[in-house]
């Protein structure tokens, strides 16, 4: 079966991937139970065979198993193709009755403002229900994997080693792997080159393609022997209580829970009005708007990070689609889909904010882009009962179409204004629903960084307006990657904060105290303290923190 990318041609033979669970049982002697049996210095070497089996596998395991399911091809070509004949046919209605064509525009511009206007009123008003679960002690804690896809990410490598090691779940039953890619040789040397203990492990991605973050994970999940899967983001500095208050509320719960997500901002949110306007944007995504689709059972669009899984969920449902940009989002709507469900919880993981508009842009660009290829994904199966479409193709298509039409829209409205008298019904009528929008959008963002802890200014609020117009850029280079590269992933440089100080602030409860390293020599990074006991005496010293 060949399957073509843009730059590649990846040809995968269906007997061979339908063979691979006979050949990992062959070579299964070779790996070690328990999931963290190397060393840092050494690395996870599958026999060769094997390895191509997984480097296939993780990126054609979900086209070759359900297509349907999967942003592969045939979904983001014909994304493209309908896109491209959705604006050919708008104009010519325009030509031929532009009355009627803005009519219909206006009326579909309207219910989709009105729906995202109440979305966000709604959200203002639902508190939070972070998943409850009682205190476990360390002997019955569920055995954990962290999983950490890296590129190019030297630059942070040492602290994101700081904040894994001061988790607070106990070392015999957690394990770190970091998982890079073929070639990076800078990340490769600063990883062996950390004073890590053998809870971590390196491994490292065959060459391939798409290279692409899920098509990392789904490599290195293969060697995952734990009960839960979490993944992190290479700059995150996760709450240490994060991953401890995740398995107690997978113990809590039934067995529909298949994810927990950590709420997400920003530890250098105060840099730049850029940072400070992201910081208000994942507040009111991660304190209002998931908490609401989790109240009223719909997908939870996850975040690419903090993610914690059950592992047999996991793998039931194909893992990561290597093909989608934003294989976060698609993944929880395929959970929601396959009958599971998504949990929150308080303890937040902080991460590095794009500094610059063009990161920015280009960040933006592959979100906006993954959107647009899930929603291809839900509208390509025809089976799906529609209560189930409905909700995700509102959260992810209102994102992506009003990030689209934000700008020329406010541009329409303020000439509009600007010319016709402000007595005019329309005129009112126009600036009364821009203001509706205006103001839902700034409550929901304060009351959703009062609920994160953060501290809140004035004058970000009255620059938001000015904030979405930005999106439009984002979103027009989103519709002519999905015409021309739809599976090519952009990446977000890190290491450029000049902002170091304490960051995560999260509302989490105490931390128990972890069991204390097997081994008595020191086996944290160079700055660490020595034993989890000193970290505990003294939370400020905590880099995770």
């Amino acid at each position: 079966m060949a399957m073509l990318d843009d730059e590649t041609r990846v040809r995968t033979r269906p007997r061979t991937v339908a063979r691979r669970d006979s050949v990992t049982s062959t070579f299964r002697p070779w790996r070690p139970q328990g999931g963290h049996a190397f060393r840092p210095t050494r690395l996870a070497r599958p026999p060769a065979q094997l390895a191509r089996l997984w480097r296939d596998h993780a990126a054609c395991g979900l086209p070759c198993r359900a297509p349907e399911l999967s942003a592969f091809g045939r979904v983001s070509h014909g994304l493209a193709t309908a896109s491209l004949a959705g604006l050919v046919g708008s104009l010519i209605l325009f030509l031929l009755a532009p009355g009627l064509a803005l009519s219909l525009a206006s009326c579909l511009v309207c219910a989709l403002f009105a729906a995202l206007i109440g979305l966000r009123l709604a959200a203002s008003v639902v508190a939070p229900r972070w998943q409850a679960a009682p205190t476990l002690p360390d002997t019955d804690l569920p055995t954990a994997c962290v999983m950490v896809a890296l590129y190019d990410e030297a630059a942070v490598l040492p602290q994101l080693a700081a904040s894994l090691v001061a988790i607070d779940y106990p070392p015999d039953r957690v394990s770190f792997k970091l998982v890079l890619e073929a070639g990076d040789g800078e990340t490769l040397h600063v990883a062996r080159a950390l004073a890590l203990d053998d809870r971590f492990e390196i491994i490292i991605v065959p060459p391939g393609h798409p290279r692409t973050k899920p098509r990392a994970l789904n490599y290195a999940l293969r060697l995952c022997r734990s009960e839960l899967v979490t993944v992190h983001d290479a700059e995150d500095r996760p709450d240490p209580g994060q991953l401890r208050r995740a398995a107690e509320a997978f113990a809590a719960g039934d067995a529909r829970l298949a994810c927990i997500q950590a709420p997400l901002n920003w530890f250098n949110r105060n840099e730049t009005w850029l940072t400070r306007q992201f910081a208000l944007e994942y507040a009111a995504h991660f304190h209002a708007l998931l908490p609401l689709y989790q109240r009223l059972g719909w997908p939870l669009p996850l975040g690419g990070t903090s993610n914690h899984f059950r592992h047999d969920a996991l793998i039931r449902v194909g893992g990561w689609d290597a093909w989608n940009v934003t294989e976060d989002a698609d993944l929880g709507l395929r959970l929601h889909a396959a009958g599971y469900r998504c949990g929150l919880i308080a303890p937040m993981t902080m991460e590095e904010a794009p500094l610059r508009l063009a990161p920015w842009v280009t960040q933006r660009t592959r979100w906006i882009k993954g959107y647009a290829q899930t929603l291809a994904v839900l509208a390509a199966r025809p089976d799906t009962p529609w209560r189930q479409v409905w909700p995700g193709a509102l959260v992810l298509g209102g994102a992506a179409l009003s990030a689209l039409i934000h700008g020329p829209l406010s541009l329409v409205c303020i000439a509009a204004l600007a010319l016709a008298p402000v007595a005019w019904p329309g005129s009112l009528a126009a600036l009364a629903f821009m203001l509706t929008g205006y103001a839902s959008a700034l409550t929901c963002a304060t009351i959703a960084m009062r609920r994160a802890g953060l501290r809140l200014r004035v004058r970000d609020l009255a620059i938001m307006p000015g904030y979405w117009l930005l999106q439009t850029l984002a979103a027009a280079r989103a519709l002519r990657q999905l015409l021309t590269n739809p599976h090519h992933w952009e990446k977000t440089e890190h290491g450029l904060s000049a902002m170091t100080g304490r960051p995560c602030t999260s509302h989490s409860p105490p931390h128990s105290s972890a069991l204390p390293p097997a081994s008595a020599p020191s086996s944290s990074p160079v700055g660490a303290p020595d034993s989890r006991s000193a970290r505990n005496a003294d939370p400020a010293s905590s880099p995770g923190r």
